[in-house]
């Protein structure tokens, strides 16, 4: 056991990303970060809202990381979501709960009275939701996380699904084939609040301005624009989203596999298959590219994804779990 003293401090960047992404990796090995996502997603941070963050440094090596800000989905000036992780190797000896209350202490101070944060119901978040319980939070809700093998995957048998959707006039075109349109961007983003709306989290969301917006989906790194589809009505001109009723993205983990960032279709085109023609298509075209792994998450209520799911062949992974605490109940 390494007794040497820590010291909190504010991170140093970029000098502190790769050690911070280790720790962040090590804390949670089945989604790993890399420095290079770290520099991005700080760079699209939407500067008008609230972000702090301390690291705990021990023999000259970052061996814990925590932040705290306004939640971009569901603002609220009082609500903020946390997130604190220690290298296994340096648990139990004070750096956690050291960081919790430095960081606990800096929203109190500008009046916070919720703070959430997420870990899944997995082995290696065992210590983690401990740790929230004995300070008193507890969880509020649950999303479910789902998983596919691709190149198990028997994507033959859709082909009279996509071939019902085209005979509807909807066409499914990659958002990497979409580039000509000047409005793309406008109406994805458009398109993405409209369907975001109806997707049952349990929060009440928050419509992101549009450039934070296109840096945190379609200029992060991790987007695969040539595996993500949207549904187009070549004769629909709505004023917000143009032709554009439905859409699916895929993101790239570092490790390999695939995450389904949104898949939705606007409510004048549900029932009729147009969702699930939309994840058929980026299912094909990643097994096209090679295969692998995709990853999605639901939330319980979301009973109509949760079997269109389960009828693709994805298989329930683990839950994750969304802990609160209210401030003045704590333990």
């Amino acid at each position: 056991m390494n007794d040497a003293p820590f010291l909190l401090r504010a991170p140093r960047k970029p000098d502190d990303y790769p050690d911070v992404a280790a720790v962040l990796t090590a804390s949670d090995p089945e989604w790993p970060v890399t420095p290079e996502l770290l520099r991005v997603w700080d760079e699209a941070h939407d500067p008008d809202l609230f972000r702090t963050e301390v690291v705990a440094e021990q023999d000259g090596r970052v061996v814990g990381v925590g932040r705290i800000g306004h939640d971009d989905f569901a603002f609220e000036e009082w609500r903020y979501w946390g997130s604190l992780s220690v290298d296994p190797e340096a648990r139990g000896r004070g750096i956690g709960g050291a960081l919790y209350e430095e960081l606990l202490s800096r929203v109190r101070a500008r009046g916070a009275r919720e703070v959430r944060t997420m870990l899944t119901d997995g082995p290696h978040h065992a210590p983690g939701r401990a740790f929230l319980e004995r300070r008193g939070f507890r969880v509020a809700w649950e999303r479910y996380e789902s998983r596919l093998d691709t190149g198990a995957a028997d994507l033959g048998r859709f082909g009279e699904l996509l071939a019902s959707v085209a005979a509807q006039g909807v066409e499914l075109h990659s958002i990497a084939d979409l580039t000509a349109d000047p409005q793309r961007d406008r109406r994805l983003w458009e398109l993405d609040w409209l369907l975001f709306q109806d997707v049952p989290m349990g929060n009440t969301l928050t419509k992101r301005p549009f450039e934070a917006w296109v840096k945190q989906e379609l200029e992060d790194p991790t987007f695969a624009p040539e595996l993500s589809f949207v549904a187009v009505r070549p004769e629909l001109d709505d004023p917000l989203t143009g032709p554009y009723v439905g859409y699916t993205t895929l993101m790239r983990n570092p490790a390999g596999f695939h995450v389904i960032g949104m898949t939705g279709v606007r409510r004048e085109d549900r029932g009729r298959g147009v969702a699930r023609a939309l994840k058929v298509a980026a299912m094909r075209a990643l097994r096209e590219a090679g295969g692998g792994e995709i990853r999605t998450l639901n939330d319980p209520p979301n009973k109509a994804m949760l079997g269109m799911n389960e009828a693709l062949g994805f298989v329930r992974g683990p839950t994750h779990l969304r802990y609160e605490l209210r401030l003045g109940e704590e333990a």
